[in-house]
């Protein structure tokens, strides 16, 4: 499992994620309360008879291999001041899921799912609990919206071999290698001028402090008119159209796309109630 950190109120909370889902560090919420024995917190808080009630619900609600049973006969005596379940005995005698132990250097610790850490985090703290689940909240969309950007630059990858092959078949079959390269540029830079109003090199000399190509930068909405534009001119160019004709017509296609796109945008956020992701109210 992938270990990560996140910051709440100032501290380190490590997670791990375990097919779809987030196992957070129970060991470092309780920190929160008790630095220094925050593993006693968590002993605590599992003989609780509250907890004990709602970790055998969510067993039973998400593993079939969890038997009521055996709970029932390992937690006869909660409540009594000599009781006490670990989470070993929970994994291991139980055959629960929803907990787990980490011993590795740097993520060691007692790990719950999300559903039980923000249980535990709202007995240690219930503000503790909605910055926690508030964190995780703005992490997924981050997550989500750097997951659309990738897909789309790669859909753009894809869409820029089929655009290379139809210059290579249709506008250059004699040429050498270094030829085809440097019309390859060239077609690019028709894609380049007609979206963002400059060739690569223009780009270049106006961001010298910048890595990378104007695309790295490019908002989603622009990547996905790249692509539909790729694919375009790869048409346009099987059609015998010339570069200069290309380049007007792609320019029209990319001003009306993005006009499309843009309100498209604003009227999604006229229509919601939520704040768009980067505002700073909290």
């Amino acid at each position: 499992m992938k270990y990560n950190k996140v910051e709440v109120s100032g501290m380190e909370i490590g997670y791990r994620a375990v097919g779809q889902s987030e196992y957070v560090s129970l060991t470092d919420i309780a920190k929160y309360r008790n630095s220094e024995d925050p593993k006693f917190l968590v002993y605590t808080w599992l003989r609780q008879q509250d907890t004990l009630h709602f970790l055998c619900l969510w067993e039973e609600l998400n593993n079939p291999g969890f038997s009521r049973a055996e709970f029932d006969a390992a937690t006869a005596d909660s409540g009594s001041q000599s009781f006490m379940i670990t989470p070993k005995q929970w994994i291991e005698k139980l055959g629960g899921v929803g907990l787990a132990i980490s011993t590795g250097s740097k993520s060691k610790g007692i790990y719950a799912h999300e559903d039980i850490a923000f249980e535990f985090a709202s007995w240690i703290s219930p503000e503790f609990k909605l910055l926690l689940i508030k964190t995780f909240q703005n992490m997924r969309k981050t997550q989500q919206k750097e997951l659309e950007w990738n897909t789309k630059r790669e859909l753009a990858k894809v869409n820029y071999h089929i655009h290379t092959d139809a210059i290579k078949e249709n506008i250059v079959p004699t040429l050498d290698d270094s030829q085809l390269a440097y019309v390859y540029a060239n077609e690019a830079d028709v894609l380049n001028v007609a979206l963002f109003g400059m060739t690569a090199k223009q780009w270049r000399d106006k961001n010298p402090d910048k890595s990378g190509n104007m695309r790295d930068f490019a908002s989603v909405d622009q990547l996905l008119v790249l692509a539909n534009m790729e694919s375009y001119n790869a048409i346009l160019i099987e059609q015998g159209a010339i570069q200069k004709e290309r380049l007007k017509l792609l320019n029209i296609a990319a001003r009306s796309q993005m006009r499309v796109l843009q309100s498209h945008n604003l009227s999604k956020l006229a229509g919601s109630n939520t704040l768009p992701l980067g505002s700073d109210e909290q």
